[in-house]
C-alpha cells in the first residue's frame, strides 16, 4: 500500500510538474503581455546575476533559483516581508536563496538514502523507510535553509544597529563642525570600509544620484532590512534638517539611547547563556552521581 501511494504522488506530480511547463495562458491580449514582460524581466534579472562576482552562492546555483523563482512568480508566488528583509540584511537575492533552498533540499533527500545504504545491503532493509525518511529530510532541508538564514540575520542586524549608533555619534561631530546634514552624513560613511557602513554609503551615494535626500534613502534602507533605528533616524532628520542645532540634540539623544539598548540586549544575551550553562553543569552532576551510585544499585537489584 505505502509503494502504491508513493507512486501515485510520484505520477501526480509528474503531471502537475507537466501542466505547469505546457500551461499556454489564457490567450488574451493582456495576458501575452504580460508573458512577454515577464520574459524580458527574466533576461535582465539572469544577466544580473551572470555579472554578480560578490555573491557567496555559485552561478549555477542562482540561474538554477532563478529559473524556478521566474515560474512561481509568474503564478503569483510572492516572498515574505520578513523573509525578504532577511535577504536585504544579508545581501542575498531571492533567485540565490530559492537555489540554497533547493539545494538542501536534495541533501535531506539523499542523506537518509546514504545512511541506511549499508543496512539496506547487508539486512535486506525494505526501501520504504528510506523513501519516507527521504520525504521528511527534503522538507526539513528547504525549511532549514529559512531558519538559517533568519538566525544569521539576527545576528547581522544586531551588528548593524551597534554601526548605527557609532554612525550617529560621527555625525553628530561632522555638525558640530559646522557641516551641513547631507555634507555630515557623507563624511561620517566614509570613515569605515565595514560592510554595514559601506551599505550606508553606497545607500547614499545612489540616492545622490537619483537626486533623493539621503535621509530619504536612509529610511527605505531602513525599511527594507527592517531595522527600526534607521527608519527612525530618517524620520528625524527629514523634520529637523533645516535647524542644525536640533539634529546634533536629537542625533546624540538618539545614540545614547541605541547603545543603552545594546547594553541591555547584552546583559539578557549573557543572562540566557548562563542559564544554558547551569543546564549543562548541572546535566554533568546528575550524570556523575547515576555513574557514582549505579554500581550499589546493580548489586542490590542483582543485575
Amino acid at each position: 500500500m505505502t509503494a502504491v501511494m508513493l507512486a501515485g504522488a510520484l505520477v501526480g506530480l509528474g503531471v502537475y510538474l507537466l501542466v505547469i511547463r505546457l500551461d499556454p495562458g489564457t490567450g488574451t491580449a493582456a495576458a501575452e503581455l504580460a508573458r512577454l514582460d515577464t520574459g524580458r524581466v527574466r533576461a535582465a534579472r539572469q544577466g544580473l546575476l551572470d555579472a554578480d562576482t560578490t555573491s557567496d552562492v555559485s552561478p549555477r546555483l542562482r540561474r538554477l533559483g532563478a529559473s524556478v523563482w521566474a515560474s512561481l512568480e509568474a503564478r503569483g508566488y510572492r516572498v515574505p516581508p520578513g523573509v525578504r528583509a532577511d535577504l536585504s540584511i544579508m545581501g542575498r537575492s531571492v533567485e540565490a536563496h530559492v537555489g540554497l533552498s533547493l539545494l538542501g533540499a536534495m541533501a535531506g533527500m539523499i542523506a537518509p538514502f546514504v545512511a541506511l545504504a549499508p543496512f539496506m545491503v547487508a539486512f535486506g532493509m525494505s526501501p520504504v523507510v528510506p523513501v519516507w525518511l527521504a520525504i521528511f529530510g527534503a522538507v526539513g532541508g528547504f525549511v532549514l535553509t529559512t531558519v538559517q538564514l533568519s538566525s544569521t540575520a539576527k545576528e547581522r542586524r544586531r551588528g548593524f544597529r551597534h554601526v548605527v549608533s557609532a554612525f550617529l555619534d560621527l555625525v553628530s561631530m561632522n555638525l558640530a563642525g559646522g557641516r551641513g546634514v547631507p555634507e555630515a552624513l557623507a563624511s561620517a560613511s566614509r570613515l569605515s570600509e565595514g560592510w554595514a557602513m559601506v551599505r550606508i554609503r553606497d545607500t547614499m551615494e545612489t540616492a545622490r544620484l537619483q537626486g533623493i535626500t539621503p535621509w530619504a534613502a536612509l529610511g527605505d534602507l531602513g525599511e527594507q532590512m527592517a531595522v527600526e533605528e534607521l527608519r527612525d533616524l530618517a524620520a528625524a532628520l527629514a523634520l529637523v534638517a533645516e535647524d542644525g542645532a536640533k539634529v546634533r540634540e536629537s542625533l546624540a539623544a538618539r545614540a545614547v539611547s541605541m547603545r543603552q539598548r545594546e547594553l541591555a540586549d547584552a546583559e539578557s544575551l549573557a543572562s540566557k547563556r548562563s542559564q544554558s550553562m547551569l543546564i549543562a553543569q548541572l546535566l554533568l552532576c546528575v550524570g556523575f552521581l547515576l555513574f557514582l551510585i549505579y554500581p550499589a544499585i546493580a548489586k542490590v537489584v542483582g543485575i
